[in-house]
């Protein structure tokens, strides 16, 4: 799907800029973020601390559209949205691809061992870092 796409079927969409939802999606997306650090990494909860991480990822990213005037109603839109909106073309390939796992793991079942959490944390801590950086030069 590309931007033009995820625009025509309202998918995406043109919003003013709401601050107090962008500070309260940074808050939430912290919490999560610390939330998949208490846990002890194991066998039954590496799953979940990816998830965690995840959802702490993804709304930075929903925070980093409305600041550039969009909401976003899937996860799907937001590839598009690095890519051809924000010409960061990587950065939506690294997100498409980290989304994916966690689509694998919430939906398909498929199993991750800690060694294989651990690494895909790490990635989603690097892409947030550079979303975060994002947004503060938007402010």
């Amino acid at each position: 799907m590309d931007w033009k796409e995820c625009c025509g079927k309202r998918i995406a969409k043109e919003v003013d800029i709401d601050e107090e939802l962008i500070s309260s999606l940074g808050k939430t997306s912290k919490n999560k973020l610390k939330s998949s650090e208490e846990l002890i990494m194991n066998e039954i909860n590496a799953s979940s601390k990816v998830t965690l991480a995840y959802d702490s990822l993804r709304e930075l990213l929903e925070a980093l559209s409305l600041k550039n005037k969009y909401k976003i109603y899937n996860h799907d839109c937001y590839t598009p949205f690095l890519k051809e909106v924000l010409n960061e073309s990587e950065k939506g390939d690294d997100f498409d691809e980290l989304r994916k796992i966690r689509n694998g793991l919430n939906y398909y079942g498929k199993d991750i061992t800690p060694e294989e959490a651990e690494e895909i944390i790490k990635r989603i801590k690097k892409l947030r870092e550079s979303f975060l950086h994002m947004l503060d030069k938007n402010i």
